[in-house]
Formats: structure tokens, sequence, C-alpha cells
């Protein structure tokens, strides 16, 4: 005797309805933990770069003042925002 599709079968135990939500959820917060952690170090590399590409060149050039450093800092924290953001919109 065949049980319907619609009937549960005694000796077989099922799974409520709603058993992998709990773990959905913690794979999402996982998953979104893990992209913001790495935008954060592509930020900070990025900006440390242009700090460093601008030390370089203030030091190569003898400058009295860290203009390279500045400019390049600035440039590299603009950049690092933008990059943020269109990963941001991206998802």
């Amino acid at each position: 005797m065949e049980n319907a599709p619609d009937q549960a079968d005694s000796e077989s135990p099922r799974k409520p309805a709603r058993a992998d939500e709990p773990l959905k959820k913690v794979t999402e917060k996982t998953t979104s933990f893990a992209q913001f952690s790495g935008i954060a170090f592509q930020m900070l590399a990025t900006i440390g770069l242009g700090v460093w590409a601008g030390m370089k060149l203030d030091a190569w050039q003898q400058n009295q003042r860290p203009v390279w450093t500045i400019v390049l800092s600035l440039t590299a924290i603009g950049a690092s925002l933008y990059l943020f953001i269109r990963q941001l919109t991206n998802r």
C-alpha cells in the first residue's frame, strides 16, 4: 500500500517547514561579515598605498612640505570611498 504524496509516512520523521531558516540567517550574516571585512581591508590597503607612495615621492623630491603625501592620501581616500559605494550598490 503506497502513501499519497500529501500523506506523511509514519516511519520517517518529517522536518519542520522552517528548520533551515536559522541556518540561512547565520549563513547570510557570515557572508555579509566576510564581505564587509574584505571591503575594509581593501580600503586600508588603498589608503596605505597612497600614503606610502606619497612619502616616497616626497623623500625622492626632497620636499619641505609633504605635498605628495597629502595629495595621494586624499586621492586614495576618495578612490576607496568610490569603490566602497560601488560595491555596496552592486549587492
